[in-house]
Formats: structure tokens, sequence, C-alpha cells
């Protein structure tokens, strides 16, 4: 990854455009952009950025049909970003072919006068407006690669989870950009939560929000552009309004060569305290569940690690906001009848292998021959086996359903197997 020096110009502009976004009205909205281009008048180099979902805002029974309309728009946005010589950035909807049918995301484009620069997709889908119904999660979000240096993103809810803007700013970020449509009724939260974001990652931001209203919903407005020691360089009122503010990068390098809260990121855990006895974790699990985190459950032997195991593990901790891993005991892996030279490494030792792993936030080990005991007591929200087991024969599953929990069976990566490295071992 190149340094953030590298690309980033001496000193380049960067604002927003905040209107009232028309519900399922993409020519309304682009005219809007249109109108509001032109008063502002921006030259590059800059940036400009738009409301969340500036194109036909929240019109879930038509979102798939605009999804299919953003290719035209994004050309639109380039038309207009190489007339003005500039960057555009906002979110739309994107829709994605799975094998399934497809998922549709709400995603922040960053498109220049050579198109689209990168994107990013909304994290956080916010619930009580039905989002996480309509739209899929986005994960693993990057900075974009511009002729303004790296760009970090969020989209509207995303603000609310300062981990997400601190690892793009932890990767060379200048400049974040926030697309939303945030109420007015949590105004201040919006304001305090920007200003947090500049001032925690050092860094420019530029948080655009939508005015106006919809239904019974008011729009907060109030877009900003905030220094990174969270001074506020230029913000909006509840009307439409624009700005473009100057934007001086080496401040904000002044600013890290003082103190830096950016760079520093020690690794101060003992993985070894992942590993828990059941009565410990259930108490543990407990408390999550009392602030509204999802436990996963899975299971396994996991005897010699290897890639099938760890793509199964990320999987299965999408699924939820905590991943739990019950590991067969020595005993218990005998029980099973796998070999007189199984398990080949020691219980400890492959419940310690797992607690390094990022995706794994609990390890338990079990001497029972079935996990039945620690999901009864755990009480997961989701429940997470291998391909090769159908839901029907998934221990502890009719349990879980009956608690209103999730039952799945995630595909095994192919030709991965501990068998079939024991095999491959002994022919050596």
């Amino acid at each position: 990854m190149k340094n953030i020096t590298d690309t980033t110009p001496a000193r380049y502009h960067a604002g927003f455009l905040q209107f009232d976004v028309q519900p399922a009205e993409p020519e309304a909205n682009l005219a809007a952009v249109r109108a509001g281009l032109a008063r502002l008048a921006p030259a590059g180099p800059g940036i400009i950025v738009l409301p969340e979902l500036w194109s036909c805002g929240f019109a879930y029974e038509r979102l798939q049909h605009f999804a299919l309309q953003t290719v035209e728009v994004l050309d639109e946005m380039q038309r207009l970003a190489r007339q003005y010589s500039m960057y555009l950035a906002g979110s739309l909807p994107e829709e994605v072919l799975t094998e399934v049918g497809s998922a549709i995301y709400n995603t922040l484009y960053i498109v220049g006068p050579g198109g689209v620069a990168g994107s990013i997709r909304k994290q956080q889908l916010f619930a009580p407006m039905a989002e996480d119904r309509y739209f899929t999660p986005g994960d693993n979000p990057r900075p974009v690669e511009t002729g303004l240096g790296l760009v970090a993103g969020l989209v509207c809810y995303d603000l609310r989870f300062p981990e997400l803007a601190k690892a793009q700013a932890g990767m060379g970020a200048g400049l974040l950009v926030v697309s939303a449509q945030w109420p007015a009724a949590r105004r201040e939260h919006w304001r305090t939560l920007a200003a947090a974001r500049a001032i925690e990652n050092q860094i420019f931001v530029v948080a655009c929000n939508r005015c106006g209203v919809t239904g019974k919903t008011e729009f907060g407005g109030h877009s900003l552009v905030i220094a990174p020691d969270g001074a506020v360089l230029a913000e909006a009122g509840a009307e439409p309004d624009g700005a473009w503010a100057g934007i001086e990068p080496a401040g904000m390098r002044e600013l890290r060569q003082r103190f830096n809260t950016v760079g520093p990121t020690p690794y101060r855990f003992d993985d070894q305290d992942k590993i828990l006895e059941l009565e410990e974790l259930a108490s543990l699990t407990a408390r999550y569940r009392a602030v509204g985190r999802k436990v996963v459950f899975t299971n396994g032997c996991f005897d010699i690690l290897h890639q099938g195991h760890v793509t199964y593990l990320e999987q299965a901790r999408r699924e939820g906001d905590c991943l739990v891993v019950g590991v067969n005991s020595d005993a218990s892996v005998r029980a099973l009848g796998k070999g007189d030279d199984r398990p080949v490494n020691h219980e400890q030792g492959r419940a310690r292998i797992l607690a390094a792993l990022g995706c794994v936030d609990h390890v338990v080990i079990f001497a029972e021959e079935t996990p039945r005991k620690l999901i009864t007591t755990l009480r997961p929200e989701v429940l997470v086996k291998g391909g090769d087991w159908p839901v029907e024969r998934i221990v502890g599953a009719p349990e879980v359903l009956a608690a209103g929990g999730r039952v799945l069976s995630i595909p095994l990566v192919e030709n991965y197997s501990t068998t079939s490295l024991l095999k491959k071992i002994r022919t050596l």
C-alpha cells in the first residue's frame, strides 16, 4: 500500500451537497445534485459528498429496480466529476448476483473523472428502519485510493461504530467521508459522533446528511466538514445547502507528530484467556445476551487445523456477534472412532491454536461424545455445523430452533480435511 503522502496534494478542497432526497425520484435527485454543484461551482482537486441513497432514497418496494439503474447513475457522477475536475462520493443501491438469487448492498461509491475509484459497503444495517430486511451488510471495509490520497468511508449508522473508522484510518486514510440520512431527533448525536471520529482518528471528516421530511421522519441536515483536531470548518443548517472548504494535510501530519492516536495498535491480549470452563462461559454468554449480542456456536475435533477449518470458522463468526467453539477432549475424540493414533494434537494444544484465531471469541473443551450439554447450557442464538451435516442430524438443533434460534449448515472447502492430510503425511 502506498504511503498517504505519495498521492495527497499539498492542498485540496472537500465539501458536501445537502438536499432533500425524494424517494423513488432519481431524476429529481439528479437535478438537485446538478443545481447544487452549479451554485457551489467547485473546482478541483477536491471531493463533494452526497447523502445516503441520494438517487432514490429508501424506496424499498422498488429497490432492485433502482439498483439496476446504479450503473447509469455512476456514469452521470463520472460526467459531473470530469466537468468539475474533482471526486463525488455518496451511497447507492448495489445488486450482486449470488448462487441463490441476489443480494443488495447500500454502497458508498467514490467516483472521479476517470470513473469509479472504489466503493465501501454499509457495514451496520439499521433494523428500526427495516434495513436488515432489504439489504445485505458489507464486510472488510478498506479505504479507497484516489488522487487525494486514501479516502475512508462510512454510511450513516456506521458512524456509531468507531472501530470501522479506526481500521481505515490505521490503513493510512487522511479523509473520512460519511453519507447519511440521519434523523433530526438525534441531530446532536450526529454532530458529536462526527466530531469524535475526527478527533480520535486525527483525520479530516466530511459528513453529508439529508434534510427534509419523508412520512413522519424529519431528517437532521447539519452536514459538516471537520478538521483532525475537531474544529468545524463548515456546517449546514436544516435546509438544502452546500460547502467547499480548504483541506491542508500538513496540519494533520503535524498534529500526529505531536501525539499519535492512530498508529499505535499494541496487542495486549492473552489468547489463552479465551479458553474457559463451561460454568464461566455460561455466565459470560448470558451477559452478552443481556446487551444484545448474538452468540454463535460450533464444535469439532480440530485436530490438525487447516484452510477448510479457518474458512468455515470465519463464515460462522459472521453469523452473529460472538463465536464459541466447542472442542472434543482427547477421550471423546477416541470415542468417535477416528483411529488409535488420534488425536494427533492434545486437547489443550488444539484449544490454544483455535483461541489464537481472530474470528474465535471463546473455546470450551467438552468430554461428552456430543456437545448437547454445551448447547443446552449456553443457549446460542445460532448453531453452525459443516456442510456434511444436514440440519436434521445436527445435535442440539431442536433445542436451538425451539428457542427461536437459527441452525445453519455451512459448505466445507473442498479437498481439505484432517484425514486426507494425515494420509498425505503418512505417504511422505
